[in-house]
């Protein structure tokens, strides 16, 4: 059961109104968590803008899916490893691809070097080593990206952090994920 209950779209006025309603046009359904966070217009203003921004950064939307759901693998959060599971499926990841990608994996290299700094970024708690970044930059990524890395692990970390306080009934064809990685 929910601890923050899901602003119900039809009784939703407002700004939480507005926002919701955008989310429905532009995914043509308002996920439990998009209306957990409309609890809190303003922060689901932020999300919403957050993502937004990083949609028109340098990393493709496949790689940012398979950052949220190695996110999520670390953080032990079900619901977004089950979301960005589906949301990855729909940017042409394979399931095998996004199952290793929930472990900390990849097998593709570029993609593997990434996802072991995302991994560094949150079991460190952002205190990274000058090695995990020579790795990640030893890949190819570049000063952008490396920062735009390190944003999309933190809008994740955020709805990872929100889902375990609220207890977001998943609404996404589930995925399960192993106990939270710890440093």
């Amino acid at each position: 059961m929910a601890r923050i209950n899901p602003v119900n779209p039809q009784n939703a006025d407002g700004k939480a109104g507005e926002l919701l309603e955008g989310v429905r046009k532009s995914m043509g359904t308002i996920p439990n968590l998009l209306a957990g966070l409309a609890n809190s217009p303003a922060s689901l203003g932020a999300y919403l803008g957050f993502g937004q921004a990083l949609s028109g950064g340098e990393l493709s939307g496949k790689l940012r899916e398979q950052i949220a759901v190695a996110v999520a693998g670390a953080n032990g959060c079900e619901y977004c490893a089950s979301a960005h599971t589906a949301l990855g499926k729909g940017q042409g990841v394979s399931q095998g691809e996004l199952a290793s990608n929930l472990k900390g994996e990849s097998s593709d290299q570029r993609t593997a070097a990434a996802i072991r700094f995302v991994r560094a970024i949150v079991l460190k708690r952002g205190w990274v080593s000058d090695e995990d970044v020579a790795d990640v930059r030893g890949a190819g990524f570049g000063e952008g990206e490396i920062v735009e890395i390190v944003a999309t692990v933190a809008i994740n970390t955020f709805t990872n952090y929100f889902n375990h306080v609220a207890q977001t009934e998943n609404d996404f064809p589930r995925v399960e994920v192993e106990e939270p990685a710890f440093a």
